[in-house]
């Protein structure tokens, strides 16, 4: 009788402390894409900074569900030196291409195409295309090396 009631004790424990648990799903994340946006016209609009500003532009096709794009997005937001290397010589551009959004813009620019999500084409001031990057790349284990992101951001920097 004893292990029982320790077995169900523990059970009930269990129960009430994962009940205080956050769920995390696809509908908790936050949205990092417009689903909606017409990407070319996203891009005209940062063309207009970039241009003013003497800046870049970083496009970063992805997804909401995208857990690559969601890793890549918050070391973008939270390394101190990667985001300030971002915001001095960059305009980012999220450009949503979940079921088929925007797919023409991936045709444009070819390979990426076919590099998976999250995949960056950088323009500069004027359109043209400078490089694109397969982010597979800049990847170290489960996440994105910041060391790999700020040297592929320092090489393509209008302001090198």
């Amino acid at each position: 009788m004893k292990k029982i009631v320790h077995v169900s004790l523990i059970c009930v424990c269990f129960a009430i402390w994962q009940s205080n648990q956050p769920v995390l799903s696809a509908d908790t994340k936050p949205k990092l894409y417009d689903e909606s946006a017409d990407g070319k016209k996203q891009i005209a609009d940062a063309l207009l900074i970039a241009k003013k500003d003497n800046r870049h532009l970083l496009l970063q096709y992805g997804a909401n569900w995208c857990g690559w794009c969601h890793r890549l997005h918050k070391l973008l937001e939270t390394d101190p030196e990667i985001h300030s290397k971002l915001t001095a010589d960059y305009v980012l551009v999220l450009i949503d291409v979940n079921q088929g959004h925007n797919q023409d813009l991936l045709r444009k620019y070819g390979e990426i195409a076919s590099f998976g999500l999250p995949s960056i084409v950088i323009l500069d001031a004027d359109g043209k295309v400078v490089t694109t990057k397969n982010t597979a790349e800049l990847e170290e284990g489960d996440h994105h090396d910041p060391k790999k992101v700020l040297s592929f951001l320092n090489k393509y920097s209008p302001n090198k």
